[in-house]
């Protein structure tokens, strides 16, 4: 009989590899996300351009996304040019844990959205479950105040999906795999919306 022998840690390793390869592949091809895609971008374009702004707001990973993001609108991504308004609802401590202690963590995205959002901005939500309770609620105060919804999840059916205007949906129900494509359509975004506001005009 023979013994079936582990994967070495260097194995391992290039089958995470792989696998986010794959996800990328079919990513690439889910003609409905590029789709999404191109509209976010529009989306954002035309609330910049109006003088919108954009707010964002996810947990763990996603809250890491969502400063991410926020960074590149307001620093640069590919080329220098004005900021461009984006708050992340994720970074002050003082806001989260004061509306935490005082309605409950359901609604720490859903309070700052009501306070700073306004109609003609566009919030974009991330959530790979779609499910995050206070993801929910901040989609619901963005439609009460008149905000574009944007949904950032996996291909799992949620709740999330008849609460956003627009919807990426990562081919994938694993979360690391989700979170790695979010952030490459996020740059893929981001981008698009420099060159519609800063690239020159050509002759």
């Amino acid at each position: 009989m023979t013994a079936v022998t582990a994967p070495s840690n260097e194995e391992r390793i290039a089958g995470h590899f792989r696998l986010s390869c794959e996800t990328l592949s079919r990513a690439t091809a889910d003609r409905g996300m590029l789709q999404a895609m191109v509209l976010i971008a529009e989306a954002i374009t035309a609330a910049l351009r109006s003088g919108g702004k954009i707010l964002l707001a996810g947990n763990g990973g996603s809250a890491a996304d969502a400063q991410h993001i926020a960074g590149e609108f307001l620093s640069r991504l590919n080329f220098d040019r004005a900021p461009l308004p984006a708050i992340a609802l994720t970074t002050d401590t003082s806001v989260l844990t004061a509306v935490g202690n005082d309605y409950g963590f359901e609604q720490v995205f859903a309070r700052q959205i009501r306070g700073l959002g306004r109609k003609g901005d566009v919030v974009v939500a991330i959530s790979t479950s779609g499910r995050s309770p206070n993801i929910l609620a901040g989609l619901r105060a963005a439609r009460e105040i008149g905000a574009t919804t944007v949904g950032f999840t996996g291909n799992a059916p949620s709740a999330m999906l008849s609460l956003c205007d627009i919807a990426l949906r990562v081919p994938s129900d694993e979360t690391p795999q989700i979170q790695q494509v979010h952030i490459v359509a996020a740059h893929a975004i981001c981008g698009l919306v420099e060159q519609q506001l800063f690239a020159p005009k050509a002759l």
